[in-house]
């Protein structure tokens, strides 16, 4: 297992896998990036050795910074992911009842989920496709402290 991280994630590492009573059943190293975050100066852990440079030519060191580049362009991609999709999410997902049509007729009518917030019973009903009961629903939704 290679860690991205010198000493301390290491050992951080290796607490957890002695949680799960892996420790000394998996292989553990950790690369830290040199002086001044250098690509080619990294530095190289492993439990119970002092820590190691690879030459800057070597082909595992190039290897091994590809291997940890591409774990981060992972990373990153699948934070964005997630925290985009946090942004484009929308309160009237969160009503039962409420499908992409739904949606889109109360959107069209109010403008955005906050003028739909600020509507009135009869003005939910006015909707295509609102009945009373969801129209009700949807007045509760907005007008609970819990979730607003």
């Amino acid at each position: 297992m290679l860690i991205d991280g010198g000493d301390g994630q290491l050992n951080a590492a290796l607490e957890a896998l002695d949680e799960l009573g892996l420790k000394n059943r998996i292989t553990i190293a950790g690369i830290a990036k040199g002086v001044d975050r250098d690509a080619g100066r990294e530095r190289f852990f492993i439990p119970g050795k002092p820590a190691f440079r690879l030459d800057e030519k070597s082909p595992v060191l190039y290897y091994l910074q590809r291997l940890r580049d591409e774990a981060h362009r992972f990373a990153i991609g699948a934070h964005r992911g997630k925290r985009s999709a946090g942004l484009t999410k929308n309160p009237l997902d969160e009503i039962g009842g409420i499908g992409p049509a739904r949606k889109r007729a109360l959107l069209d009518r109010f403008g955005s989920a906050r003028g739909v917030s600020r509507a009135g019973l009869s003005e939910l009903e006015g909707v295509e496709g609102v009945n009373k009961e969801l129209a009700k629903r949807i007045y509760d939704f907005f007008r609970d402290s819990n979730k607003h």
